[in-house]
């Protein structure tokens, strides 16, 4: 969960509006109450203005949250704080989608957006 972890590169098309989609199909992170593990799919959604994320450094950030007791609704805002804070996308979107535990799924979604007023 270390935000030094995520890097970016320049944005070749900064002035065109284009969405990146990632999907990360294997996040997994510990319950905070039960000490099992969690798995979900994470999608980030984003239009870059500068930057873009970089995929390697993204995957690292990811595994960070393996062993960490983290509730899902933490892990999604988190994400989206800390990709907020170094590439400061025109519009971001993260979503968390969860596997069953106990017969329930949740899914979480979060927006940030830099529209000029």
């Amino acid at each position: 969960m270390k935000r030094e972890l995520l890097e970016v590169f320049d944005n070749t098309f900064p002035e065109r509006d284009y969405t990146i989609e990632i999907v990360n199909p294997e996040f997994t992170s510990v319950c905070p109450k039960t000490g099992l593990p969690d798995f979900g799919t994470i999608t980030i959604s984003y239009i870059p203005d500068k930057v873009c994320i970089e995929l390697k450094s993204l995957k690292y950030y990811f595994l960070d949250f393996r062993n960490v007791g983290i509730f899902y609704e933490n892990i999604t805002n988190r994400i989206l704080d800390d990709l907020v804070a170094v590439s400061q996308p025109r519009e971001i979107t993260v979503k968390s989608e969860w596997k069953a535990r106990g017969g329930i799924t949740e899914t979480v979604t979060v927006r940030h957006s830099n529209a000029k007023a």
